[in-house]
């Protein structure tokens, strides 16, 4: 017994392993962000177990986290990102990017609060940056101004990420009426090509020049947009976009996840920064509806308020929560809802483009199973069968042309269905087109 991890156990480790498996069961039954939280959450128990050394200096996971401290992985995971990346609707829509600035609120009230209960004010803007809701933003600002907070901010942010469809609704609800949530979005002009070709070099060329700091994560971002927006260099964008941010998510998580041993986390300095990274998030989700309520005191044409809880995050959930309305009807006009919401954010064009053949759903009944309205188009309705199965039909390729839609049938589409969320009932399958 005394040569085995069991001599060494203590309630500590057992309360860590908990936290990880909780972490697995919310990405699996939960499917809360499941490419995050299943990479931390196993990390997490192995690291807690006696007489793991895989955290150690030379082990497996140790050089994972070099990849992370050396800050080489969150360029990457940008690069990747920016390949997936549609800015049209923010070209088209610029003014909308004050949404983006508005939603930021939060990161200065968790600055303050944490400035106020101890922290130094370089401890305080790394945890503040929990509230822009980008894991590797808060990576890269943490580890330049307090690498020793790394663990728990890390842990809060892809946390609070991997739960905006629980934190997010409630304030949007109480913010907005059932009349503002139905404000119907104007359609937006075509971005040319060569505005999409100008507009990365452009931002690069700003952001080294007065930002060098922050360069290295929107330079990357910035290449792989290029890469996207030129059309002629198809396999760097399907590189950038598939094996290299899947492997850099692998990595990134794992080493987020062997942070996470008990005499490391189990603090109430680690309670602290969760319960800031809470605030912050809410903060930023109220003061970005806020914004845009403001905002459409001055606009003519009035914008929906719940798109701007869409600026909190750099990621698709919040632009996909605000086209949800919780009086349980969806946004007029969702598609153009998605694409407002799409600019104030860098969110993944796979998800908001109709080049990329994504198309989005919402139940009619709110429950796996049921009927299914493709919401891109007017296109029939199809039945889905239970949660976890995939099925294919016959599916349309849609094309756009002067704001009319028209599709044709083509028996290529598969419906992946998953759980329906609590706090996100209509949001529960997707429609992927891999038309031939």
């Amino acid at each position: 017994m005394r040569q085995t991890g069991l001599a060494h156990l203590y309630w500590g480790n057992i309360v860590m392993v908990t936290v990880g498996a909780v972490m697995i069961y919310l990405a699996i039954a939960k499917k809360c962000e499941p490419f995050l939280l299943i990479g931390i959450g196993f990390a997490c128990i192995v690291v807690n177990i006696p007489g793991s050394d895989l955290a150690e200096a030379g082990g497996l996971f140790y050089y994972a986290y070099q990849g992370v401290s050396s800050l080489i992985v969150p360029p990457l995971i940008f690069l990747g990102v920016g390949a997936l990346t549609d800015f049209g609707p923010m070209i088209a829509n610029p003014k909308l990017v004050l949404l983006g600035a508005g939603a930021h609120l939060g990161i200065f009230v968790a600055l303050i609060l944490a400035k106020a209960i101890g922290f130094s004010l370089a401890e305080a803007g790394a945890i503040g940056i929990i509230g822009g809701a980008d894991g590797p933003m808060a990576i890269f600002v943490t580890m330049k101004l307090a690498p020793h907070l790394l663990p728990p901010i890390s842990v809060a942010a892809y946390s609070y990420m991997a739960l905006m469809p629980i934190i997010q609704p409630p304030v949007m609800k109480l913010l907005t009426s059932k009349a503002e949530r139905n404000i119907p979005m104007a359609q937006m002009r075509k971005v040319s090509r060569l505005e999409k070709i100008i507009f990365p070099v452009i931002i690069a060329i700003i952001v080294n020049l007065f930002f060098p700091p922050v360069a290295p994560l929107v330079t990357m971002l910035m290449l792989g947009n290029l890469f996207r927006e030129v059309l002629i260099v198809g396999r760097l964008v399907d590189t950038a976009g598939g094996p290299i941010l899947n492997v850099v998510t692998m990595v990134l998580t794992v080493a987020i996840g062997s942070t996470m041993s008990a005499k490391n986390f189990l603090n109430w300095q680690t309670v602290e920064i969760i319960g800031l990274g809470l605030i912050a998030f809410v903060f930023g989700t109220a003061s970005g509806v806020i914004t845009a309520k403001l905002m459409n005191l001055f606009l003519k044409t009035k914008i929906n308020p719940l798109i701007g809880s869409a600026g909190i995050a750099s990621k698709l959930t919040p632009a996909s929560l605000a086209r949800w309305s919780q009086a349980g009807s969806w946004i007029s006009s969702t598609r153009n809802s998605l694409f407002s919401a799409c600019s104030t954010f860098h969110s993944p064009g796979v998800r908001c483009t109709v080049s990329t053949r994504c198309m989005w759903a919402g139940s009619s009944t709110r429950s796996p199973g049921s009927i299914l309205r493709r919401r891109m188009c007017p296109t029939p309705r199809a039945k889905i069968p239970l949660a976890g199965m995939r099925r294919k039909v016959s599916a349309p390729v849609c094309s756009f042309k002067n704001s009319q839609c028209s599709c044709k049938e083509k028996p290529a589409g598969t419906f992946t269905v998953v759980q329906r969320r609590k706090a996100c009932p209509g949001i529960f399958a997707s429609v992927d087109l891999t038309t031939t």
